[in-house]
């Protein structure tokens, strides 16, 4: 995609980050896969103050380009964007569900079946690490082993798409299911599903969406949500 379309679809992506209230100030990040490595939001600014040309080109060796410094948490979305070749976006958000489960170290366990959106039976949180370290950047890949999402300690959420629009469509998601765990375990512990019924839900996520996804719906039970 031509790399001004997509400076564009990254700033209003940040700017929708908070409006969907993922984020307050300059908190959270985002970047997008480009021909010359990736665009990222830059470090410290409003995005309400920046244009398409703030955006920060980074290259894959960590060299960059632009009026401002990438965000502190360039190293993340480098190392995320090499390790998986399905990801074209990666959304880093301080949202409050997200974070306040994070504060408690505590990742997400199979409470409700949508938790398979995001790869496997929980969503993991990885270790804390100062923020825009390479510890932190190392954690985050081993907690997003099969899964395009995972919480950082202390800290808060991280999540990859294909691309920006299913990105932060993943997050938002993400959130409200931190948000419906949270309220859960005000009430008790939530009841979890069973492995074999989560193996159930993952196996049909394969297809959803899919036209096979959307025929097995109608040949047999019904499909998710």
């Amino acid at each position: 995609m031509n790399e001004n379309v997509l400076r564009a679809g990254l700033l209003a992506t940040a700017r929708s980050m908070a409006t969907s209230g993922l984020n307050a100030g300059t908190a959270g990040n985002a970047s997008v896969r480009c021909a010359r490595g990736f665009l990222i939001t830059p470090s410290g600014r409003s995005y309400d103050d920046c244009t398409d040309r703030d955006m920060a080109l980074v290259a894959m060796d960590g060299s960059w380009q632009g009026p401002h410094a990438p965000s502190s948490e360039w190293r993340i979305h480098r190392d995320i964007l090499a390790a998986h070749p399905e990801a074209g976006a990666v959304l880093h958000a301080h949202s409050p569900f997200a974070t306040a489960l994070a504060c408690l170290r505590r990742g997400i366990p199979a409470f409700h079946y949508m938790i398979a959106r995001f790869g496997g039976d929980d969503i993991r949180c990885a270790p804390y690490a100062t923020f825009g370290t390479q510890a932190l950047s190392d954690a985050a890949l081993t907690a997003l082993e099969g899964r395009n999402a995972c919480l950082l300690a202390n800290h808060g959420m991280l999540v990859f798409g294909s691309d920006l629009r299913s990105s932060l469509a993943l997050a938002i998601e993400f959130e409200t299911l931190c948000e419906q765990y949270w309220r859960a375990c005000q009430l008790g512990q939530p009841t979890l599903l069973s492995d074999a019924e989560m193996a159930e839900v993952i196996e049909r996520f394969q297809t959803y969406g899919t036209r096979q996804g959307a025929a097995d719906s109608l040949s047999g039970p019904l499909a998710p949500d």
